[in-house]
């Protein structure tokens, strides 16, 4: 694998962790998923995010190499140190439902990193963190639709079902059948079964 590598890295000129980072995705791409991890491994060991990334993904699903959640969030832990946007939604995930320490530590840590990664664009994270600010101990709606708006508008059926909520209830923003019916109809549009039963009720 690392004189596949290098071969790579010789046609394109390529960062020998990138050439094995690549390798493991067109390895996992043909099913080879022992193959793949031992990949991702290499290049992750050498400090690739891309790769720190993957070998948690590998360890989190069983692809390759036995599940553990552990390894899992220790690979995700590194990549998002790199501000990897993907893996700190993922190692958020992780120290939320298993992470080490007082649950008040992991959840502002976790909290952080969602805000890191919606900023960065990644919609399961704003969906995430919608629901968490509407859901929390000490709602914060304002903000939770804040959230869940920008994960509507990049693709999420349930976020924008959650916004016909915040429009129904009036949550966080002015009560309004007809907003929240936009919402509802649009979230249904997508295949939301919550909003079909929403709108047939």
């Amino acid at each position: 694998l690392e004189e596949a590598a290098f071969q790579l890295q010789q046609i394109f000129r390529i960062d020998i962790s990138i050439a094995l980072n690549i390798l493991g995705i067109e390895s996992m791409r043909a099913g080879h998923c022992r193959a793949a991890f031992t990949c991702f491994k290499l290049a992750a060991d050498r400090g690739y995010s891309k790769a720190q990334f993957n070998v948690g993904l590998c360890y989190e699903h069983g692809r390759g190499t036995e599940k553990d959640l552990e390894k899992a969030g220790f690979y995700y832990s590194q990549a998002a140190s790199s501000r990897h946007a993907m893996a700190q939604y993922r190692y958020a995930r992780y120290l939320l439902q298993h992470g080490p320490g007082s649950p008040w530590d992991r959840q502002h840590k976790a909290v952080a990193l969602l805000e890191q990664a919606a900023g960065a664009g990644i919609t399961e994270a704003q969906a995430y963190l919608g629901v968490f600010y509407m859901r929390g101990l000490q709602p914060q709606e304002k903000r939770g639709l804040k959230y869940l708006l920008q994960a509507a508008n990049r693709g999420d059926a349930q976020s924008r079902y959650h916004v016909g909520v915040c429009y129904e209830q009036g949550l966080g923003v002015q009560p309004s059948a007809g907003e929240a019916l936009r919402h509802y109809r649009q979230s249904a549009a997508a295949g939301n079964r919550q909003a079909q039963e929403r709108l047939r009720a």
